[in-house]
């Protein structure tokens, strides 16, 4: 429906312009000759043209203002979506059982410190900052 509008809205904005372009600058319409009553005079061609003005112009406005409203009900919680990152996924750290005399923390030098049974965040190559 909002593209339909759209579209309907371009095509006044069209008219509009060509209408008002048609227009001399003096305000004599389309300034062609013919008869001296009639619409194709001078006279009758202005008058015609000065309405359309009137009507297209108003057609614009209320076309603007229903596009707005309807543009202003169609909101959405994102504005763009094509670059969102997923957050890094933790790594689960095997749980290592010690064996007789082994180490408490069995599993090698990059599972120091942590607990078994407890995730450790991925490691990204990041390097932290100095406090």
């Amino acid at each position: 429906m909002f593209a339909f509008l759209l579209v309907i809205h371009a095509i006044i904005a069209a008219a509009l312009v060509t209408v008002i372009l048609m227009q001399r600058s003096e305000g004599g319409g389309l300034g062609m000759g013919g008869s001296p009553s009639g619409l194709m005079s001078a006279r009758g061609a202005a008058d015609f043209l000065t309405r359309a003005t009137g009507v297209l112009a108003t057609m614009f406005v209320l076309f603007s203002i229903l596009l707005a409203v309807l543009a202003a009900n169609h909101r959405t919680t994102t504005i763009d979506t094509s670059l969102a990152r997923t957050p890094a996924a933790a790594t689960t750290v095997p749980t290592a059982q010690p064996k007789g005399d082994a180490a408490p923390f069995a599993g090698g030098a990059e599972n120091a410190g942590v607990p078994a049974g407890t995730t450790k965040p991925a490691d990204n190559g990041a390097v932290p900052l100095a406090n």
